[in-house]
């Protein structure tokens, strides 16, 4: 596995910025990349991308020096290994409510000792079998390997500070939509409720000294830049609208 640069970014204390991706085109993740964006989100739970494309969508970010995060469809530990074995630098992994489940998260990632991801060196993610020795290859995915939970739920809320232990856990990322639709407003962020919810959780995430992750518009990057936000990432289509909108206005339309 290559240098993961979003890990280096965040040990330097720096953003790193993202675009998510939900169609099977490794030609957008080129544009990402060429936008100067520092990382592609390949998206396999909400788009329609399958394992192919998102090996090759991989091998696109790999060519064009960005680093690939998969968000694998469930938080099963099949999706999030077979994610890995594709050749991804990390997982962005959905779903995950409990201590409990961001261990589950870790083990599916890195290589034991231990019920960990299980070993295959003869896969895309180990050169086929062809690169360094298996013991060299394990130990530098597990150094370069990020590990992304996601913080969506209501039920979640009240383990924010157990999860916040979990050693291997790079990133806790809070769902503004998913959250809102869990406390009963949904696509509200800003309803007081979930607000002051996200509000917590950040500044939870921010106080035990880990790295925070949540979606951007050009609206509110810079404040969550400043409260100390570190993965973020805004969406392709919201991108494109951005632009046709500014067009079609400059066209009179």
């Amino acid at each position: 596995m290559r240098e993961n640069r979003m890990k280096r970014l965040f040990a330097e204390g720096r953003p790193a910025l993202g675009c998510s991706v939900m169609i099977p085109s490794p030609q957008a993740v080129e544009l990402v990349a060429g936008a100067g964006f520092d990382w592609v989100l390949i998206d396999m739970e909400h788009g329609t991308i399958g394992p192919e494309s998102a090996e090759l969508m991989v091998m696109a970010a790999e060519a064009r020096g960005i680093t690939p995060i998969i968000r694998p469809p469930t938080g099963d530990r099949w999706a999030i290994s077979a994610a890995m074995d594709r050749g991804a630098q990390g997982v962005q992994v959905p779903h995950v409510n409990t201590a409990a489940d961001a261990r589950d998260a870790v083990n599916a990632v890195r290589f034991g000792p231990g019920d960990n991801r299980g070993l295959a060196a003869g896969t895309r993610a180990g050169d086929y079998g062809l690169g360094l020795p298996v013991g060299d290859y394990i130990a530098r995915t597990n150094a370069e390997s990020l590990v992304c939970v996601q913080i969506e739920h209501a039920a979640a809320l009240d383990h924010v500070d157990e999860m916040l232990t979990v050693e291997g856990v790079d990133v806790f990322f809070i769902g503004p939509s998913d959250l809102s639709q869990s406390m009963g407003h949904p696509g509200d962020p800003k309803a007081p409720a979930v607000a002051a919810a996200i509000d917590e959780v950040l500044e939870k995430i921010v106080a035990a000294g880990k790295t925070p992750g949540m979606p951007a518009t050009a609206g509110n990057v810079e404040a969550l830049i400043a409260r100390g936000v570190r993965y973020i990432y805004t969406h392709l289509p919201r991108l494109l609208a951005r632009g046709a909108a500014e067009f079609m206005a400059a066209a009179g339309r």
